[in-house]
């Protein structure tokens, strides 16, 4: 397997991201060598991977690999650089491939679903955003709110269950399934659900409170 051994250059937004997001990727993320896919399709063939599965994981090493983005605000911080991998998985319970390594020892892994969803590996399968452009929105708007918001107040376990969302409204950008963001009419809140759902842990449930933002806080775009 070669990969491209260039310096590390500055990342170019995959299209389809907000204006927010792609200011994020473009002035805090970096671009590294990343691995041709397109080397492992006859060994991956030869181990009965469909053919299907490894467009699915060479298209996403297109779009997303060796993206390098700064820490996420939850999950040690995410994978340190997004790159796929072999995949793995069965017609039954659908094909899933890793979305990049870990920054640090976790006891699961970032992977991408059957459907495209951005997930965790922890004791089973939970997707965390329906895409992995929603993976990079949540990043790119936490690091709006962290920079804009007047208090940041963190609260986990069942505390969480307590929120009160009456009157926000979900962030669709994010496209949020166990981890959603929430905007109010002076606040975001970021719901991290992700640890709690995959290992049946509710006491690793997680939320951030931006408060004290204006209209561009609350936005951004």
């Amino acid at each position: 397997m070669t990969a491209d051994t260039r310096a590390p250059l500055i990342a170019q937004a995959p299209e389809g991201l907000s204006r927010r997001a792609r200011h994020f990727v473009e002035a805090h993320g970096l671009r590294v060598p990343r691995r041709d896919l397109t080397l492992c399709r006859t060994v991956w063939l030869q181990q009965g991977i469909p053919p299907a599965e490894i467009d699915r994981a060479v298209a996403f090493q297109e779009r997303w690999g060796g993206i390098a983005l700064p820490p996420a605000p939850a999950y040690e911080g995410g994978p340190r650089v997004l790159e796929a991998d072999v995949p793995e998985g069965s017609a039954v319970g659908g094909w899933r491939f890793s979305a990049g390594a870990c920054r640090v020892s976790m006891a699961h892994g970032f992977m991408i679903g059957p459907g495209g969803e951005f997930g965790i590996d922890a004791d089973h399968w939970t997707p965390l955003h329906a895409a992995t452009e929603g993976w990079v929105e949540a990043l790119a708007l936490a690091d709006h709110a962290g920079y804009w918001a007047k208090t940041i107040t963190k609260i986990k376990g069942g505390a969480v269950e307590e929120l009160d969302l009456d009157g926000f409204e979900p962030v669709p950008e994010v496209q949020g399934l166990a981890d959603t963001w929430w905007r109010g009419k002076d606040s975001l809140i970021a719901v991290y659900r992700g640890e709690a759902s995959g290992f049946g842990a509710p006491h690793c449930l997680r939320a951030h409170i931006y408060g004290g933002l204006d209209a561009w806080g609350l936005g951004g775009t």
